[in-house]
């Protein structure tokens, strides 16, 4: 049976370290890399907490799978779906509920491994007949991130609209009205895009206010690259914004490094404000403000939501929605 001496051995963190991480201590501070590789070492050797192995006789313990639309390498460049897994593992470990989880690989969802399951959680947003696939093998189905059949099945959601309202009145009492964006796009299947929430609130919002600027907006993949790619790209425009809206933090520091490679400074020239504020947030300079989403408390409620459902036999659908909060920190600035 592998121990936290054998994980931390081939994790290569301290043994302290491992235990800290595996039982969720919320004191630690490190990073989600550091985290993900301890998570993909213990369950390589098939770790087991003493909460894992402590199931008491004759008590029924739930079998939950969980559906990624994303994949491992997704994880690594953007950790919101990382936080939201972390958050879905911790309270499983904590309810003693064994937990499947199925990656996409290729852009292909394979769930013949799945066996016999009570109910699925869906992180992201998957296509239609992928649902139906999902629905051959259990009916008890919560969504994370996604609500595409609120009448049928839980879900756990976060309003990116009033999210990003509080952004833009942020902005706009800085007295900002040339505002841009960087966000990416949605691949629910291969060769289909689909914009994401926060794009679309962004353009209503400022539709609305009759600011909006369709040559201030650059989309690509929820990539740090991908950040650092669009900012030079907007830096070879004749007219650069005072502020910018990145849909992710991790978009946000590519994008800081690219005005800091054109000596663009931040915030005097150009305000930037993320979302999602990961751990690295509070240690950019400037630090970074941002949106706090509160990723691992979706992925705990969405257990909370399975289990609930599946031991009340409910069927009346609930709607959970998750607020944030703006984190004003030194990157943004009163437009002088």
């Amino acid at each position: 049976m592998a121990t936290i001496r054998d994980i931390a051995e081939k994790s290569g963190f301290s043994i302290a370290t491992v235990s800290r991480v595996l039982n969720y201590d919320a004191t630690l501070s490190v990073s989600e890399e550091t985290k993900k590789r301890i998570f993909k070492a213990s369950e390589e050797l098939n770790y087991r907490t003493l909460k894992q192995r402590a199931t008491k006789n004759g008590k029924k313990k739930h079998r939950l799978g969980i559906v990624l639309f994303h994949s491992e390498q997704d994880e690594i460049s953007d950790p919101y779906f990382l936080a939201i897994r972390l958050g879905i593992e911790k309270e499983s470990t904590a309810k003693q509920i064994d937990l499947i989880k199925i990656y996409r690989k290729n852009d292909q969802l394979d769930l013949s491994d799945v066996g016999d399951i009570d109910g699925m959680i869906v992180v992201g947003r998957i296509p239609p007949e992928e649902i139906e696939e999902i629905k051959d093998i259990t009916n008890y189905i919560t969504f994370v991130d996604y609500s595409p059949c609120e009448l049928t099945y839980d879900s756990v959601v976060i309003d990116f609209q009033r999210a990003m309202i509080d952004v833009l009145d942020h902005l706009l009492a800085l007295d900002h009205r040339d505002i841009g964006f960087i966000g990416g796009i949605l691949n629910p299947r291969p060769n289909e895009t689909l914009m994401d929430y926060r794009e679309r609130s962004f353009r209503d919002y400022l539709a609305s206010k009759r600011i909006l600027n369709e040559r201030f907006i650059f989309i690509g993949q929820f990539t740090t690259e991908d950040g650092y790619r669009l900012m030079h790209k907007a830096l070879q425009q004749s007219k650069l914004p005072t502020a910018f809206v990145v849909a992710s933090d991790s978009m946000a520091i590519g994008a800081l490094r690219a005005l800091h490679e054109n000596k663009i400074r931040v915030p005097e020239q150009v305000s930037i404000v993320g979302f999602n504020d990961i751990a690295a947030s509070n240690y950019l300079q400037p630090s970074l403000s941002t949106v706090k989403v509160y990723t691992e408390f979706m992925g705990e409620t969405a257990v909370e939501l399975m289990i609930e459902r599946l031991n009340t036999k409910r069927e009346i659908p609930k709607k959970i929605v998750i607020p944030t909060k703006l984190i004003q920190r030194e990157s943004t600035v009163k437009l002088r």
